[in-house]
């Protein structure tokens, strides 16, 4: 995924975590001679955790901790982080600059939760991004089957379900042997915005007049 990212010249924007999954595909897009965007939470800097890459490298350029507390960004060639107060202008900083859509890999709850929003802010229509799952050993079945169920219930309407895209694997091709980075890029240029989409309209701020 991280070379596909790279040669497709799609910057990643990601939560700025240098371990795990994401901190596996960052690093891969970088060494790829791609450009990566990490946004942290100054709690998570501050503590070592998500943040520890800019961490050690704000200790490594000689900053103190009060230092540390006030510089907005670091910047090395093609990587980029931003420092944030909360997870609440985490999220939003990350949606807007992900231009291009997210993808979802196997993850635990702030992946979930990230995910599920990042669809229903299309059926809303505050954005109109595809968001596309890497299905790896059917991780992501049961959200498949809870969708199912809402939409058999009536809870999702049956267009809606397009706003989630599954990469998989076909059957008889190993996991190995996939190119997840190659499927995962044509999903997101092959996708498509349901007809209708979008509840409301979000930019009418000035055309409210008072009667």
């Amino acid at each position: 995924l991280g070379k596909a990212l790279a040669a497709s010249g799609r910057p990643l924007v990601y939560g700025g975590g240098d371990r795990g999954l994401m901190g596996i595909v960052s690093n891969t897009v970088i060494q790829n001679g791609g450009f990566v965007t990490g946004v942290l939470p100054r709690a998570m800097i501050l503590a070592g955790g998500e943040g520890r890459g800019p961490v050690e490298r704000a200790e490594a350029a000689g900053l103190s901790l009060s230092q540390k507390q006030q510089v907005p960004a670091i910047n090395e060639g093609n990587h980029k982080s931003i420092v944030v107060e909360s997870m609440h202008e985490r999220k939003t900083i990350m949606a807007t600059l992900a231009g291009g859509g997210f993808i979802g890999l196997p993850g635990g709850f702030g992946t979930f939760e990230e995910v599920l929003e990042a669809v229903t802010w299309s059926q809303l229509g505050i954005h109109q991004k595809p968001v596309v799952l890497l299905n790896v050993n059917g991780f992501w079945e049961p959200l498949r089957a809870l969708i199912d169920g809402a939409v058999k219930e009536n809870f999702i309407q049956e267009k809606n379900r397009s706003l989630v895209t599954f990469v998989e694997a076909p059957n008889g091709v190993s996991l190995s042997d996939f190119d997840w980075g190659k499927a995962t890029i044509e999903a997101l240029e092959s996708w498509s915005l349901p007809s209708d989409a979008g509840l409301f309209v979000w930019d009418q701020k000035n055309k409210l007049s008072s009667t």
